[in-house]
């Protein structure tokens, strides 16, 4: 998405890579995800976008920027995407186009922790849906040994 903007990958991937890194200790805790994140990002000297961007992730902060909608926007969109993947005949991701993602992103009932609201967020970076799902798809695809898909 980063190079589909013009921006830094390496500033957009580290915020990509520490979007969820509270997880584990907050998952029962939502109303803490990402802030624990923030408190040790800030103790490290991290950037404060990529702090925003992380905490926007997870409506801890309003997004503003393309990274913060990108985050928040991208995060629900893998996961729609990986299961779609893991029902399509061929269990891969190259199987998949946007049309097919696009037919399960309207079973409501399908991936139905993909939060359809914050997928259609992908208006805020100036995109239809269909295209975000393909910028989307096409990333995931690059990397799609290293995601087992």
């Amino acid at each position: 998405m980063a190079e589909h903007f013009g921006e830094d990958p390496e500033y957009w991937g580290m915020a990509g890579l520490l979007h969820d890194l509270d997880y584990e200790l907050t998952v029962n805790t939502p109303e803490k995800h990402t802030r624990l994140t923030a408190e040790w990002l800030r103790e490290k000297e991290f950037d404060e976008g990529i702090i925003h961007a992380v905490m926007a992730h997870a409506e801890a902060v309003t997004p503003e920027s393309k990274l913060d909608w990108a985050i928040y926007a991208i995060d629900p969109t893998t996961g729609l995407i990986v299961a779609a993947a893991l029902m399509h005949p061929s269990k891969k991701l190259a199987g998949l186009d946007v049309p097919f993602i696009m037919k399960r992103y309207k079973e409501k009932r399908f991936a139905a922790g993909a939060r359809r609201e914050a997928i259609a967020a992908c208006s805020n970076l100036g995109l239809s849906l269909e295209e975000f799902l393909g910028l989307v798809l096409d990333g995931m695809k690059r990397i799609s040994d290293e995601l087992g898909l």
